[in-house]
């Protein structure tokens, strides 16, 4: 058995320093010194639920990795904006999605650009695709960001910014959703989804759901509601690890 080990034989995942041979990959969970060998004792399927169950301990080994080092300056910047945003989600997700509350506040002006952004991205994609592109752009770059964090600079608290980034932005459509029903949000052009140019006026009515249109925008606001403070735990959960990798700047 290798010493040591640069680079997964499974997934070729290469950490920063050399890893002990006898420790998992962080990536995909699996032990190098095993990688080819027959299980001995244990039957085929057991050692598959196995290398399944040493593979999701990996992954989420890997998500909780904190960086290799920081600074105090930089990891106390954090624990603040880390408290920043803990109290500023708090008056987002209290918005009252019935009424179009969140539209009037600074992540909405945020979002709303990205939103129409992604309706001309998915112009080629049909008139379907065209409407949800909007909705789904306003997800889709936040989280974009938060697996770029992950997978390019092994930032978990960067990755975890962004997954809030994105849990919010699915709380900011909830009241879009909801309005469907009974139109009563004032649209960019000035009208309400009663003239035309109500997204999800069109979607919910394409797919038969427009008479469910309210409890869709009470699910989507509660679903992000919760990964709001899941993101934000996992922030708080990385910099509690942090904290035993710091340096002086001195």
């Amino acid at each position: 058995m290798s010493d040591t080990y640069s680079q997964c034989p499974k997934c070729n995942f290469k950490p920063p320093t050399p890893m002990p041979g006898d420790e998992p990959c962080p990536a995909c969970g699996i032990y190098p010194f095993k990688w080819g060998q027959a299980p001995r004792t244990a039957s085929t399927a057991e050692a598959d639920e196995e290398a399944l169950s040493e593979a999701a301990v990996g992954r989420l080994a890997f998500l909780l990795q904190p960086l290799e080092q920081m600074t105090l300056s930089n990891f106390f910047g954090r624990c603040f904006a880390l408290f920043m945003l803990f109290i500023w989600s708090f008056f987002l997700v209290a918005y009252d999605y019935r009424y179009a509350e969140i539209n009037g506040s600074f992540m909405h002006n945020i979002l709303l650009p990205i939103h129409e952004a992604g309706h001309v991205l998915f112009i080629p994609f049909g008139e379907f695709m065209t409407m949800l592109g909007g909705s789904v752009f306003q997800l889709a770059l936040p989280l974009g960001i938060a697996v770029a964090f992950v997978l390019k600079n092994r930032d978990n608290f960067g990755a975890a910014i962004g997954a809030w980034w994105a849990s919010v932005s699915l709380v900011d459509l909830s009241p879009y959703i909801y309005d469907a029903l009974h139109p009563q949000m004032i649209l960019i052009g000035g009208h309400t989804g009663e003239d035309g140019g109500h997204d999800w006026i069109y979607l919910l009515d394409t797919i038969g759901q427009i008479r469910n249109a309210q409890h869709w925008g009470a699910f989507v606001h509660g679903l992000g509601s919760v990964f709001v403070f899941a993101a934000l735990s996992w922030a708080a959960i990385m910099l509690w690890r942090q904290r035993e990798k710091l340096t002086s700047e001195f």
